[in-house]
């Protein structure tokens, strides 16, 4: 069984409307107008509100730079929301538009985010997650979890979203979900589950990218969406957070959230049929796929050895999870190896994906220099500095939850409210990582409608419609947000964040 499509497999993580293609033309046409329309007023409007010179405490002070960085930013939104011209390219031009806009004085300054591990980390996860899907290693894993779990609707249900948060932990999100939803779209067809009536069908096709963006928070090789809150922590705070210390907290997330995640599906759509069928007929599919395979034990031997060297780089610094990562990726083409071609890995990267990181880690850290990122800081959370610890960091979790629905592209979230967060921190006399942490977790919650790249991979099929997954991602959400706080004041002190 083919683990998902290509174009499932090649979407990035970066969120988009791109289900949705008809009227091509005309929609880009109101995408570009919209994007320079929003640009403008955005450039306008900050340039009435704010002035280029003051003292240090004045919120109004913005400078010219800061302003036409904010404009670019909308301007990125609104195009890779609509998809109006090409994601890489949108990626592109927001490289080319802070020297031509005087943001930056050269393109070599716009394009710094391209020279940081996190655009290599995630041409390493695409290679890493091909060998996985075209060995057959994840679906055998799929096979297996089912005939341990059983058949009844619930365990059913169960077994789906932890295998698929298992595989996120150490593979990118959007495979991980790919791999689970082909292999639980015969058993809808099966036991003919209809799709927009069928609660079963909801609880899976829901529940499998719930639980890869849960799964994705246990290891910092869950999601490129980690690497990149890391990485602008320690370019904007110079804190490095270990492999050790992001599982610390990680861990326990999915932990918790795995299980209330189902329990909150099943009782909120109550599956329509006890089973989904004969155990057996799982035990023979796993059975006719004979023994371990050489190719899946080579991935396997991989996965692991990625693993034990992101924990010891926790003591030995050359060992960063995007080194090893990239090293592990590097190893399937070696002679002996040979799980992939150059030809195979062209086609299955998702190159959109990997401009978009760059320019979102480059806007991030213009975000900074310009001082933009201080003046959001200053004019929408200065006021709550005085606050319980508590509120503060239960308030930035939820802050980041929301903002979600208007930016549906977590790593944009990660770019604009990271910086933001170093800025409060040192304005508070708190260590930044206590402010920053909580949204490179955030930027993951993805659950209150279907906006984000991981959902739309299942949310294509129709099994579930865009405001069904509101009331449950409202809830799993909201403990997300109470677990996040819990652990980062609990563990945070512990691991070295005081």
């Amino acid at each position: 069984m083919e683990p998902a499509e290509d174009k499932d497999l090649r979407i990035g993580e970066h969120g988009s409307f791109s289900g949705l293609k008809d009227n091509r033309g005309m929609k880009s046409v109101l995408g570009i107008f919209f994007a320079v329309l929003g640009a403008i007023l955005v450039y306008y409007v900050l340039s009435a509100i704010t002035v280029e010179h003051g003292s240090a405490a004045d919120i109004r002070v913005l400078s010219k730079a800061g302003r036409g960085l904010a404009a670019i930013f909308v301007a990125a939104l609104i195009l890779w929301s609509t998809e109006a011209i090409p994601i890489g390219m949108t990626s592109l031009l927001m490289i080319v538009l802070p020297p031509i806009l005087k943001v930056v004085t050269s393109i070599s300054d716009a394009a710094v985010g391209f020279t940081t591990p996190v655009v290599y980390f995630v041409i390493g996860a695409y290679c890493i997650a091909f060998a996985v899907v075209q060995s057959g290693t994840g679906q055998r894993f799929a096979l297996w979890l089912f005939t341990c779990l059983g058949t009844n609707s619930r365990g059913a249900v169960l077994s789906s979203m932890v295998g698929t948060a298992a595989i996120s932990a150490l593979v990118s999100d959007v495979p991980a979900c790919a791999i689970f939803m082909a292999l639980t779209l015969p058993i809808l067809t099966k036991i003919d589950a209809k799709p927009g009536s069928s609660n079963l069908g909801k609880a899976m096709m829901m529940g499998i990218p719930i639980a890869a963006l849960i799964g994705g928070v246990a290891t910092p090789l869950g999601s490129s969406i980690n690497i990149l809150g890391i990485n602008l922590l320690q370019k904007t705070a110079s804190i490095d957070v270990t492999f050790l210390q992001w599982m610390a907290i990680g861990v326990p997330m999915v932990v918790v959230l795995i299980p209330f995640a189902w329990w909150v599906l099943t009782r909120i759509y109550p599956p329509e049929v006890e089973s989904i069928g004969d155990i057996n007929e799982f035990k023979e599919e796993l059975k006719s796929m004979g023994p371990l395979k050489t190719k899946e034990k080579k991935v396997v031997a991989i996965l692991a050895i990625i693993f034990v060297l992101c924990i010891l780089g926790t003591w030995v610094k050359p060992l960063n999870t995007a080194t090893v990562l990239i090293g592990g990726a590097i190893l399937i083409f070696l002679p002996g190896i040979n799980l992939a071609t150059w030809r195979n890995i062209e086609s299955f990267i998702g190159w959109e994906a990997v401009l978009m990181i760059g320019a979102v880690t480059s806007l991030g850290l213009m975000a900074t220099d310009t001082g933009l990122s201080t003046w959001l800081v200053k004019n929408t959370l200065g006021g709550i500095t005085g606050w319980n610890i508590v509120l503060l960091v239960a308030s930035i979790s939820a802050f980041t939850v929301i903002l979600h629905l208007p930016l549906p592209i977590a790593p944009t979230i990660n770019a604009v409210l990271i910086p933001a967060m170093v800025v409060l921190a040192k304005d508070a006399g708190i260590n930044p990582a206590i402010f920053a942490l909580p949204v490179a977790f955030t930027a993951s919650c993805a659950f209150l409608l279907p906006l984000d790249a991981v959902p739309l991979v299942t949310y294509s099929k129709g099994y579930y419609r865009m405001f069904d997954m509101l009331i449950p991602g409202i809830l799993i959400s909201a403990v997300w947000v109470i677990i996040m706080t819990a652990l980062m004041l609990t563990i945070g002190p512990i691991i070295g964040f005081r």
